[in-house]
């Protein structure tokens, strides 16, 4: 609803839907399962490093579950995408596109492999990349040469483009692909976030020739810390896993590597934990849905704010949920976020879009003023997966 934005009816609204508690944290991990038993596996039979049963379980629960062929347990969710930039053919020197309203890792990744990354805008629908500007700007700053992309204002390769499932809700993926089929772009997906999400009945990360996922230990699912690469190019995946664990030619004791690769593997102990979250993933969802419906209808009404819904062709996990202000209430943001806080309710913003930071502000861009927006408008509240319990008042 359009009107002045009463901080104080907001922050009751968020409260009312909350335990009283004395702080409550943005996103924290709930271990409910058998988190204990199989991190005590791992200490009592020493497989505590990068070899183990669990790793091989836990990559093949996460394929199962997301529905692509083949799953690469890594360190982190950066590490799994600078090697799917890798795997895309990102070289030194290409630009690749993606959002300015985005996590910096999507920029670091890209920076990782010497490439540039090229800024475009979202859309406010999903808060995602938006396929059809994005489109319409390549239309007048590219070129196919050679059957590449290329960026008539720089001279740079264009050789993909990294679409971030915004706080666990998909981007608009089918037009999208359509833009990368019509200017020979390399689809990677940033679904750090997306978990659990669905486009079109269809998991996140099955698009394009790779798509990295966090494990964080303030994701749906944790590992402590860890990430993985997914992939339906089973060959893909059997170099990505050699690509991640050393480049080692398997051998009962020589040391041979026949490529530079990265040390980039998960331990056991942290997939043990992995596998414990990914038997309860279904049930995390489902009271995260329930959180998300309870601040839907605490919040209905009230002037100048809305609280962010998944779209119709989308089924978001709803990672961390979204207060959107209305752009006449931008300016009372940072009191909303001062008032909660103070309160004991951790919210926080969005990111700095990528292209104000020092080591970005030259990179190339697109129009942005739906990401600049959003960035003044976007507040973050209480996610974890535990507050949809919804009878803890303790």
């Amino acid at each position: 609803m359009s009107g002045a934005m009463d901080v104080d009816k907001v922050v009751g609204a968020i409260r009312s839907v909350l335990p009283e508690r004395a702080f409550i944290g943005l996103h924290e991990p709930c271990f409910a399962g058998n988190e204990w038993g199989y991190v005590k596996e791992c200490l009592d039979t020493g497989w505590v490093s990068s070899v183990g049963k669990f790793v091989d379980r836990f990559e093949e629960q996460l394929a199962e579950y997301t529905g692509v062929r083949k799953a690469i347990a890594v360190v982190n969710g950066t590490a799994a995408l600078h090697v799917c930039l890798l795997l895309a053919g990102v070289e030194q020197g290409d630009e690749v596109l993606m959002p300015a309203l985005t996590f910096i890792a999507t920029a670091n990744a890209v920076s990782y492999c010497g490439a540039v990354p090229h800024f475009v805008d979202s859309e406010e629908a999903t808060l995602g990349l938006d396929p059809g500007r994005l489109g319409a700007y390549l239309e007048d700053i590219a070129e196919i040469r050679s059957g590449h992309c290329f960026n008539k204002n720089t001279g740079r390769r264009i050789q993909a483009v990294v679409p971030m499932h915004a706080f666990g809700h998909p981007v608009d993926l089918d037009p999208l692909m359509e833009v990368c089929r019509r200017f020979r772009l390399e689809l990677v997906e940033d679904a750090a976030e997306s978990l659990g999400s669905f486009y079109k009945g269809r998991h996140t990360g099955n698009w394009g020739r790779s798509a990295a996922i966090s494990f964080n230990g303030n994701k749906l699912v944790t590992t402590g810390g860890g990430g993985a690469i997914l992939t339906n190019d089973e060959e893909l995946g059997r170099l990505a896993k050699h690509l991640t664990t050393t480049a080692k030619v398997p051998h009962r004791w020589n040391f041979c590597h026949d490529m530079i690769g990265f040390n980039y593997r998960m331990p056991n102990i942290n997939a043990a934990l992995g596998c414990a979250q990914l038997e309860q993933l279904e049930g995390f969802l489902e009271k995260k849905r329930l959180l998300a419906g309870r601040y839907r209808d605490a919040l209905a009404g009230l002037e100048g704010v809305r609280f962010f819904e998944e779209q119709d062709f989308v089924r978001s996990n709803y990672w961390l949920n979204v207060l959107l202000l209305d752009e006449e209430n931008a300016d009372r943001r940072d009191a909303l976020l001062a008032q909660t806080n103070d309160g004991g309710v951790m919210t926080r913003p969005a990111w700095m879009l990528m292209h104000k930071l020092a080591m970005f502000e030259k990179c190339p861009r697109m129009d942005l003023s739906v990401a600049e927006s959003l960035e003044k408008r976007i507040i973050n509240i209480p996610s974890s997966a535990f507050l949809g319990d919804g009878d803890d008042k303790a």
